[in-house]
């Protein structure tokens, strides 16, 4: 297949503008601006093409977000037709539009029926920070404002704003903008560098009852919830064991904490369940989205309510004192709507968990099980992680397992395949829609890129 473009300017040209304007997203801008941003133009399906012709395979859905691929004509549709129609409209003045309303109503029709309100926003982030002043208001509405302490994980990821940053638990984002008060942190689920002599379900129990000594520390009269993703993706696609997530809940439950779910990544599909949290068997109270709400062909995010926080907010809270310019935007949810009836239509959701997730980690099995860098590997549905490690038996880390990783992401696009590393951890997560030959591609030239790694170490 040859590029479908016709670059209007040299790569060159792209990459000194790029540089003369633009800061990065967690990476050294210096030592991209001499190295020179990769300029990416088109894409179709699962495949990506830069502006000097090379074809990538996109093995993280952009960032974990084209769950329907690239170029969907039924998304760029809605979206031509409500910018034709009403490009813009807000939810302030007391106005809303249909818009919105039908997403809402589609949404609610696919999410568990114990959740009833929705607050959208413009990103993941932005809906986590919606989150935090959301929740502490319920606790205000009910007669405890003490009540306003977060909980979250070392390790885990929730924005870069500064308020998800600090509910989040990656110390040199931290170290950037600062800690704020009222958060708090755990351990993370992370079995592999932690379990010990331990069973997988006897670590899962050790770490959820980190948030029962974190509750009791800090007293239970002042902690508003506990907020996790059901699996971390940022921090490396970590799958807690099976006895986590029940113990969590429990926890909560006794100490009435707030259960809320980031289902960012997770949420949509992915895991072959609609939501992350439904393959996990718990039952959050609030639900935060993004990215696959859209397939990411235009921002947009929201915050989920059980119908216990909304009554709440509703019959008892007054002015809501929140608002956002975008919330809701009509062209968003027109995208949104096309997206949700997609997946739900063409049946993907179930594909992914009984076709094309079997298939790739059956892949995967086949491919790395006995490979001599990988000491695990972790997923369900269309996501996996390949944990790097010096020796299996043991589940001894490299040292420098971070700089191998990175190494072997590079080998993956000079392979033509985008994968991640995120400390010891190799992670992919391919588009929904991806057919047995676009897992094949992907797992092949994965184990190029690892293989070239080994090789370098002198393992193969």
């Amino acid at each position: 297949m040859t590029a479908p473009i016709n670059p209007q300017r040299t790569t060159e040209d792209y990459q000194a503008l790029d540089a003369a304007h633009h800061i990065h997203a967690f990476v050294d801008q210096k030592a991209l601006n001499e190295e020179g941003a990769r300029v990416m133009v088109k894409g179709e399906g699962l495949s990506l093409w830069d502006n000097d012709g090379k074809r990538y395979l996109d093995g993280m859905s952009g960032l974990w977000c084209t769950n329907l691929g690239y170029g969907r004509k039924d998304l760029a549709a809605a979206a031509t037709r409500q910018l034709e129609q009403l490009p813009y409209y807000n939810m302030f003045f007391h106005t809303t539009h249909p818009a919105v309303i039908e997403l809402s109503e589609l949404l609610f029709s696919l999410l568990p029926s114990h959740y009833s309100h929705a607050i959208y926003t413009n990103s993941g982030s932005e809906g986590n920070e919606v989150l935090i002043r959301t929740v502490r208001r319920y606790w205000q509405v009910l007669g405890k404002p003490q009540k306003k302490i977060m909980i979250g994980r070392w390790n885990g990821y929730h924005g870069s704003t500064l308020a998800s940053t600090a509910l989040g638990g990656m110390g040199f984002m931290h170290e950037m903008g600062g800690m704020l008060p009222d958060f708090a942190h755990i351990g993370e689920p992370y079995y592999f560098a932690d379990g010990g002599d331990m069973t997988p379900a006897e670590f899962g129990l050790k770490s959820a009852r980190e948030l029962e000594s974190k509750i009791l520390e800090l007293g239970a009269e002042n902690v508003a919830a506990f907020v996790a993703e059901p699996f971390q993706g940022a921090g490396g696609m970590i799958f807690p064991p099976e006895s986590y997530w029940p113990e969590i809940q429990r926890i909560c439950r006794k100490y009435d904490v707030l259960l809320c779910a980031d289902e960012v990544i997770g949420g949509f599909g992915r895991t072959g369940e609609w939501f992350a949290h439904q393959h996990f068997g718990f039952e959050p109270d609030t639900l935060t989205i993004a990215k696959g709400l859209t397939s990411g062909y235009i921002p947009m995010g929201g915050l989920i309510l059980s119908k216990r926080m909304a009554e709440v907010l509703v019959e008892q809270g007054g002015v809501f004192a929140h608002g956002l310019t975008y919330s809701g935007h009509p062209v968003a949810a027109a995208v949104a709507i096309a997206n949700l009836k997609a997946i739900r239509d063409e049946q993907i959701v179930t594909q992914v968990k009984n076709d094309t997730g079997p298939y790739l980690h059956k892949a995967l099995q086949e491919n790395f099980a006995n490979h001599p860098l990988i000491g695990e590997i972790q997923g369900t549905g269309l996501v996996a992680a390949l944990q790097f490690s010096e020796d299996k038996a043991s589940r001894k880390r490299f040292a420098n397992e971070g700089d191998l990783t990175w190494k072997c992401r590079t080998y993956g696009f000079e392979e033509g395949v985008i994968i991640r590393s995120t400390l010891g951890r190799m992670i992919m997560a391919p588009a929904l829609v991806a057919n047995h030959a676009d897992i094949d591609e992907l797992v092949e030239k994965t184990r190029r890129a690892v293989d070239r790694t080994a090789r370098d170490l002198g393992l193969l």
